[in-house]
């Protein structure tokens, strides 16, 4: 099934989903007919996700605050984004992310699959949200 008319979702309709302690997060849009998947997430100063990927592109907007992004082998320090600025994240490629700072950092997540699927990289994958995660090998 495609997209064929025009669909509205408000932030203020969604409901939180709990990202653990420090995070919690509010699908937009996704699922049958969308060619993408979206949601907004809101990071408490201290927030880190574990290191994961994706098997397709992800977005990441950032609406407030700053975010730290690592990518696996950076040898440099985190990456930081302010408002306004986006980083794509190639398929596969591992990565985190957190709150940079003391100020609550929110963005604007868009994935290039209808559904979030998550690969956690690590001892423990988390699925406290009812994420899809698999674990990584090795």
């Amino acid at each position: 099934m495609t997209l064929n008319e025009p669909r509205i979702a408000r932030l203020a309709e969604a409901n939180d989903l709990d990202f653990g302690p420090l995070s919690t997060y509010r699908s937009l849009l996704g699922g049958t007919g969308m060619p993408v998947f979206t949601g907004v997430q809101t990071c408490a100063p201290g927030y880190r996700t574990p290191l994961h990927s994706h098997p397709y592109v992800e977005l990441l907007f950032i609406l407030e605050g700053e975010a730290a992004v690592y990518f696996e082998g950076d040898t440099a320090p985190a990456h930081t984004l302010g408002p306004g600025d986006i980083v794509a994240l190639p398929a596969e490629l591992p990565h985190a992310f957190g709150t940079a700072g003391t100020v609550t950092m929110r963005l604007l997540g868009i994935h290039a699959n209808p559904e979030r699927i998550v690969e956690v990289h690590g001892d423990t994958p988390q699925d406290t949200h009812g994420v899809a995660l698999a674990r990584h090998p090795g």
